[in-house]
């Protein structure tokens, strides 16, 4: 039987809001990003950890709000004033702690943003009192904005994400992998990204099917 043929196809991240899977876990953080209209003080910070879906969440805020994405690590060279004249999604805001001019960028974004009428949206790992801010006025300003967490994930969002990455990297997964890996693997978002990155990569090195004998491989660690 002649081997498989694989090719590299480029990776598709669906960023709208009928890309985004609703369960228990997040559900709440969802709701919260969507009444944006009604957040205290016009800003919110979604917390969680990497691969969660901050990003994807952050870009369907962005499409109802009419709002800019940008990443806190652009924020020292930004033109502040210009990027506070828009709703605004800034990601990875605790990256910006420990560096003097990237948390002096945020602070004065984050006063003009809001003296200009304008909604805030940060999205970060942890809440801000863990981030480590050194300047005491932002810590404030950050530690009085209100949170949504995305939670822990749940068997029904696992298989969602599942899905997900593999349509990211065009691949149909055949029927019954994603319910064998679930109860299987490590149960976290990088946990599920890395093991489609390495069903993907495996099949295009060998050859081989994607499926669930080489999925057994992978998660036994052979």
């Amino acid at each position: 039987m002649p081997e498989q043929l694989s090719f590299p196809l480029p990776r598709l991240q669906a960023r709208g809001r009928e890309a985004f899977f609703v369960s228990p876990a997040n559900a709440l953080a969802v709701a919260q990003v969507e009444d944006w209209q009604n957040w205290p003080q016009g800003k919110l910070v979604l917390v969680g950890p990497e691969g969660s879906g901050k990003s994807h969440l952050a870009h369907v805020w962005a499409g109802l709000a009419g709002a800019l994405v940008v990443d806190a690590a652009a924020l020292p060279t930004a033109d502040i004033p210009a990027l506070a004249k828009a709703p605004l999604a800034v990601e990875d805001a605790d990256h910006v702690a420990g560096g003097a001019e990237a948390e002096d960028a945020l602070f004065h974004l984050h006063n003009l943003i809001l003296a200009n009428g304008h909604a805030l949206l940060l999205t970060a790992r942890k809440a801000p009192r863990h981030w480590g801010l050194a300047l005491a006025d932002l810590a404030s300003r950050m530690e009085g904005t209100g949170t949504a967490t995305l939670g822990a994930l749940d068997d029904a969002l696992l298989t969602a994400l599942l899905v997900k990455l593999f349509a990211d990297r065009q691949i149909n997964p055949p029927p019954r992998l994603i319910d064998y890996c679930v109860p299987r693997m490590d149960r976290s978002f990088a946990a599920a990204e890395a093991l489609v990155a390495a069903l993907d990569a495996k099949a295009l090195a060998t050859g081989r099917p994607i499926g669930m004998a080489l999925a057994a491989e992978i998660l036994s660690g052979a």
